[in-house]
């Protein structure tokens, strides 16, 4: 009965409009990019604007997994401060320690978020707000509200700033493992299911004896780890650890799920509309940047943040008319 109606969602999603919308207007503006400005779909521009936005990207596949239950995190962008100056701490040691180190780091506060939820009960608004707060603090506690140099004699540098096999940069690299290996999960394995079905109804997932426990502590620990991962990106492609960054970055993330198609309420979403909806995010504001360098318009930080608020207030708009709409139609 699960797989049958984890099917049925799949085909709903793929025909429903919710994601489909996210790939066209990424299609879109790619479109609009390229014959509009000349160094658009040049390599410097693709390759910066992926190196950049690849610790978005992470960070949103793990918000999407929290949202599909129905759950919510908050702690993504001060774990990935506080991940990034440990990182830098180990860059000493070399990528194999840093690496794994942040990323540890990061399940662990994960983790953590899990025992406050599942085992406590807390609602996740509140749990993830107090490990936000306590990651930013502890961030500030061990750099001393400095950014934390790495070691440039280290191979931790190659992660940020060098090529794989001199293409791609291996942020990307390894950001497109992390989405595959996390679409195979939620579209091909039992546990996806169950985080699907959890967002659905938990109470009726519960009943039909599906591990909703296990799921949650997966989506949690996973975001953590996904926080972990942007933190080390964050340090290795700035050349330290940044204590006060990650600012907003839990918005970013919520923005790129819910822009992809996810529903707030959770059950309904996929990992590959995330990454188009973080990409088509990250789209508007490498546009702003062309038109800023033509002389057309002038617009600073704070204005993206505006329009980013904005673009997502339409897309949960439009979003709550398609659900509207469905619902009238199965009635």
């Amino acid at each position: 009965m699960l797989d049958t109606t984890a099917f049925d969602l799949r085909r709903y999603l793929q025909g429903g409009g919710h994601s489909f919308g996210a790939w066209v207007a990424l299609v879109a503006v790619i479109l609009f990019g390229v014959l509009r400005y000349e160094n658009f779909a040049g390599a410097y521009n693709i390759s910066s604007f992926l190196n950049y936005n690849a610790m978005f990207i992470v960070i949103s596949v793990g918000m999407c997994f929290v949202i599909l239950t129905g759950g919510i995190d908050l702690s993504v962008g001060s774990v990935a401060a506080f991940t990034s100056v440990l990182a830098a701490y180990l860059s000493p040691y070399g990528l194999q320690v840093a690496l794994p180190g942040a990323v540890l780091a990061g399940l662990a506060i994960g983790g953590l978020n899990a025992l406050f939820i599942v085992a406590m009960r807390i609602p996740p608004f509140i749990a993830t707000l107090a490990t936000m707060l306590g990651a930013k603090g502890g961030a500030l506690v061990i750099s001393g509200a400095q950014t934390i140099s790495i070691d440039w004699g280290s191979n931790f540098t190659k992660l940020g700033m060098e090529n794989a096999f001199g293409l791609l940069p291996w942020t990307i690299v390894i950001t497109a493992i992390v989405v595959v290996a996390l679409w195979v999960v939620l579209e091909r394995t039992s546990l996806g299911r169950t985080v699907l079905a959890v967002g659905g109804g938990e109470d009726a997932s519960t009943m039909m004896g599906l591990g909703v426990n296990r799921a949650k502590v997966f989506v949690y620990a996973l975001s953590g780890a996904c926080g972990g991962l942007a933190g080390v990106f964050l340090a290795s492609g700035f050349g330290a650890g940044q204590p006060l960054e990650g600012v907003g970055w839990e918005l970013s993330a919520i923005a790129s799920v819910v822009v992809g198609g996810t529903l707030l309420t959770g059950g309904m979403g996929s990992v590959g509309a995330t990454v188009a909806g973080a990409l088509l995010l990250g789209l508007v504001f490498n546009i702003l940047n062309f038109e800023n360098g033509r002389g057309v318009i002038s617009l600073s930080a704070y204005w993206q943040m505006v329009i980013r608020g904005g673009f997502l207030f339409a897309v949960i708009l439009l979003q709550s008319q398609l659900a509207s709409r469905t619902k009238g139609a199965t009635r």
